[in-house]
């Protein structure tokens, strides 16, 4: 073999070769770091955990079948959820989820939304001014009846709850 054939590695071939080799390892080791904490934090799989409690639905004044409906909606696991539907078989026509602002000038404004989010780790408690879900009793309720709700959850399913049938000038907290 002649002294031309044969390959010898140069310090700047070296160097070279080792930064492209620095960029994936760095990112790799970035990245394994990151997920370690998550995991060590509790909240790698970790989904979300979502319960349905103290459920009531406002008795109908008069001769009206609107009413409204007003659930605490947990979520202990360790990722968001969505509320996005509400549905009961005791219930006529359409459900809806509705939230109350304040203007600004002592008055609300009500407006539909199409879902809620219950946060990771937190309550959501609804309420007349607040969040709350719209519905058209199916049939004429009394103080105290129990009337069953589904709440449909985006990533949690369905969650049933029975809510109990209370008075408006019942506190709601």
């Amino acid at each position: 073999m002649t002294e031309q054939s044969i390959w010898r590695p140069t310090r700047r071939r070296l160097t070279d070769a080792l930064l492209a080799a620095l960029a994936p390892v760095a990112a790799c080791s970035l990245a394994l770091g990151g997920l370690t904490a998550w995991a060590d934090a509790g909240q790698a799989g970790s989904p979300a955990r979502i319960t349905v409690a103290n459920a009531r639905v406002l008795l109908p004044y008069g001769d009206s079948t609107e009413t409204a409906a007003f659930f605490d909606i947990s979520n202990a696991g360790g990722a968001d959820d969505r509320l996005v539907k509400v549905t009961s078989s005791r219930a006529d026509g359409e459900i809806t989820l509705s939230r109350h602002r304040s203007t600004g000038s002592g008055a609300a404004a009500k407006a539909d939304v199409d879902s809620a989010v219950v946060p990771a780790g937190r309550v959501v408690s609804m309420a007349p001014h607040g969040l709350d879900v719209n519905l058209r009793a199916g049939a004429r309720w009394q103080a105290g009846d129990l009337v069953p709700f589904m709440l449909h959850f985006e990533r949690s399913g369905p969650v049933k709850a029975l809510a109990v049938v209370i008075r408006p000038s019942t506190r709601l907290d």
